[in-house]
């Protein structure tokens, strides 16, 4: 399944020696972490992958223990192994390197003593580690697919070409719209797309069957890692009431868009940002969660200095997993059958920002009624209004109240219509091109 973070690690493959870190790959539990960096990458780009699992042979531990010097390392390795392994050619996968604190300090030595070797470390929960060589690696996050790449993975060059190529007419919407609701149920866990494109489609009862099996699967071991990394059974039981929560507090809206996260009745006696900031930082560092912070009154750069630590939408990792959890349906999803369907198209544009680059996003609210579920800073600085709609139905008076009041040098509205046609400022799009039309917004053309 192609990724499209291969352009950044080819890009870091390239690097003169000198200037190379070695690179830190970090994510969410079956992401696809180990199979882009063995595979994808090392497989097609270097010559030979000398992989060391440290959660699959936690014995590999032994040969970083005592010297950090990368030549002992490598010494250790190849005696122990009978291999012989080129620093030109070949690449060296630390994979699983959370389990191992000593291999982690060594790549701190390998930056400073061998920045020659190809070096890439994986790992899940990263952001959960005491300790980490700040400034010595080079950090990249790995997301769920996005759905571009989902688009391509199930092969058709045509529709992937007109995907690309942002094509509007209604033969290719209705192609993507379906593809995009197939999306929704199905996620972007690798594990979970592979079933489904795979999958027999005549048989589809069987189908989403084993679709749901695979969720379940995942968030059975999510859970189980809670009691792993919490620093007690009291913590890990904390931070699984606020994961299962997240779904739940979704579905509450106003005026068709998410409400802001709620503290009370999410854990007894607890009923404020305190109370929760433990659980909910654990859940974002672990990147299965991530935050949208609502801020009020006139916009502003940087918008950091406008958000209230307390005052945020929670979005889930995952949009399959997100269904699964709220026990919504594949016909439910296809047919739009059910109520509030707001957070699904919000969580999806959250979602694929988050694989722009970005660790968290804006959100705007005036009064009661007023809200625009995102607010990006475009490359120039510029703040860009965006408002995203689940359905056909197209009114945008939070919209339009904020054009006309602060005078943005743009506008976009995602829907579920083909959508191309321009209102002064306003662009009306359909919701599968977000990530497109924002990477734009996002990308600093005077590079």
């Amino acid at each position: 399944m192609y990724r499209t973070i291969l352009t950044q690690l080819l890009q870091w493959k390239n690097q003169p020696s000198t200037d190379r870190m070695p690179m830190l790959l970090d994510g969410a539990r079956q992401v696809g972490k180990s199979y882009l960096l063995e595979h994808l990458f090392g497989g097609t780009h270097f010559k030979q992958v000398v992989k060391l699992d440290f959660l699959a042979e936690p014995e590999l531990a032994q040969w970083f223990a005592g010297s950090k010097k990368p030549q002992t390392i490598l010494d250790k390795m190849q005696l122990t192994l009978g291999i012989d392994f080129n620093p030109k050619t070949d690449l060296l996968l630390l994979d699983e390197i959370g389990e191992c604190q000593n291999a982690i300090d060594s790549l701190k030595f390998f930056q400073e003593l061998r920045p020659d070797i190809y070096v890439c470390a994986s790992g899940s929960n990263i952001g959960l580690l005491g300790r980490y060589p700040v400034g010595k690696i080079q950090e990249y996050r790995l997301y769920p697919m996005s759905f571009a790449e989902f688009v391509i993975a199930h092969g058709n060059s045509h529709l992937t070409k007109a995907f690309e190529a942002c094509v509007r007419n209604d033969v290719v919407h209705s192609k993507l719209w379906q593809l995009l609701l197939d999306y929704y149920f199905v996620g972007g866990m690798p594990k979970a797309v592979d079933t489904w494109v795979k999958g027999d489609k005549s048989k589809i009862n069987a189908l989403t069957t084993k679709v749901r099996r695979v969720h379940r699967d995942l968030i059975n071991g999510y859970i189980r890692d809670f009691g792993k990394f919490a620093t007690s059974k009291t913590a890990a039981m904390q931070i699984e009431q606020v994961f299962t929560n997240i779904p739940l507090q979704l579905t509450k809206e106003i005026e068709g868009s998410v409400s802001r996260y709620q503290f009370r009745h999410v854990i007894p006696k607890k009923n404020g940002y305190q109370d929760l900031q433990g659980p909910i930082e654990f859940l974002i560092k672990a990147r299965l969660a991530s935050k949208n912070f609502t801020i009020e009154g006139k916009p502003h750069n940087p918008l950091s200095t406008l958000a209230s630590p307390n005052r945020f939408k929670l979005f889930f990792h995952d949009i399959g997993l997100l269904h699964y959890m709220l026990e919504v349906s594949y016909r439910e999803i296809k047919l739009q059958d059910f109520d509030f369907k707001g957070y699904m198209a919000e969580n999806f544009v959250q979602n694929e920002v988050l694989t722009l680059g970005q660790t968290h996003t804006y959100s705007w609210k005036s009064g009661r009624m007023a809200e625009l579920e995102f607010l990006l800073k475009r490359y120039d600085g510029k703040i860009i209004p965006i408002e995203v709609k689940s359905g056909k139905r197209t009114q945008a008076k939070s919209l339009k109240g904020y054009i006309e009041k602060y005078q943005p040098i743009c506008a976009y509205k995602f829907t579920a219509k083909v959508g191309g046609f321009r209102e002064e400022l306003l662009q009306t799009l359909p919701l599968y091109y977000a990530r497109q039309y924002i990477e734009e917004l996002l990308a600093d053309q005077a590079n």
